[in-house]
Formats: structure tokens, sequence, C-alpha cells
């Protein structure tokens, strides 16, 4: 191929010479040229490409390619995600007190949490109930260390205060050992 052919510059049309066979780089052009819409790509004849249809079948407008660079279409990791999505929703301080009923033997040790057990969190007020009076009295007595544990592990003013609860009683208003006309049996319900 003389020297002169190689440096002849393609149509200002977009058409390949007929004497030319578009291979290596001239096809790479041609195509390039297709695509930014100097010329039609060979074949297409003005046939209309089938609409996007996404995994459900719905038509859509087609998808931007991801770039080399990572952005929100690529795989997440699900912590990442989760983050995300609880920051997002302002549930942050639902997920730290569900933590919390979840780790409450690691804050408050092993022996106040066998008869100590969360049950309800309301407006910063965390109640706890104990399964005998003696607990309730011990729990009282160790709410502002369990407090500040509790400040510690999930932020400050999450939980402002412990309403401890002594056991349920037995009801003794049914059943064969009713008491007719007085309060019942006094014993060390709460």
């Amino acid at each position: 191929m003389p020297a002169d052919d190689a440096a002849d510059p393609p149509p200002a049309d977009g058409s390949v010479p007929p004497d030319h066979d578009p291979a290596g780089s001239d096809l790479a052009r041609s195509i390039a040229r297709a695509y930014r819409g100097r010329a039609a790509p060979p074949g297409a004849g003005g046939r209309r490409r089938a609409p996007f249809r996404d995994g459900w079948g719905r038509a859509g407008p087609e998808p931007a390619l991801s770039g080399a660079r990572p952005d929100d279409r690529d795989p997440q990791p699900l912590d990442r995600l989760m983050s995300r999505l609880v920051a997002e929703h302002g549930w942050a301080t639902d997920v730290a007190v569900h933590g919390l009923f979840s780790r409450w033997a690691t804050i408050v040790g092993a022996d106040v949490a066998q008869h100590c057990r969360p049950e309800q969190f309301v407006d910063g007020r965390l109640a706890v109930r104990a399964d005998s009076t003696a607990w309730a009295t011990e729990m009282r007595l160790l709410a502002p260390v369990v407090l500040q544990r509790l400040g510690a592990e999930l932020g400050a003013d999450t939980v402002t205060c412990i309403d401890v609860r002594g056991p349920q009683a037995p009801s003794w208003r049914h059943g064969r050992f009713r008491v007719h006309g007085g309060r019942g049996p006094r014993d060390t319900y709460g």
C-alpha cells in the first residue's frame, strides 16, 4: 500500500470509498461516526430499536452505563446500605434501643440480666421488669450506674430515665383461693 493512500482522510460525508476494505482503524472510525450521529451504522437501514425493558417487562428509558468510578448503581456492601437507610429515615435511636434489648446482659451484667429485663422504651424512658421485689430494689439502686453505661453505649440523652417495675402479681379475684371481703393476701408483689 502506498504511503499516499494511508494519509488520505475519509470523505466528509462519512461514507467509505468503494475500493477500500474497512478493517482496523478505518472501521473503528466509521463505527464511532455512526454512534455520534454523523452516519447511519452499516446495515441499519431504518430499523427501530425495541424499547428497553427491565426485569419485570416494563418499558422505559435505557439505563445509563456505569463508568470507571464507583457510583450508587454499583453493588454496595449490605452494612453501608443499611446505615444509609437508617440515616435517611431517622431510625438511629430506634435501632440503638433495639440493640440495647439484645445486648442487655453485656450492659448490666449477667447477674442483673438474669433477674431484670427491659420491657419497653417510650420517649426516653426505659421500663425494666424485675422478677422479685428484692431485685426491683437492687435495680433502683443501680439505675444511675446503668444510665451512665447506656449513655456511653447508645449516646447521651437516648435513655433519660429508668422505670423499675416489680413482678406481676397473680390475680386473686377468680378461682378457688379468692378472698371474699378483703384486699387479698399481702405478699411481696412490687
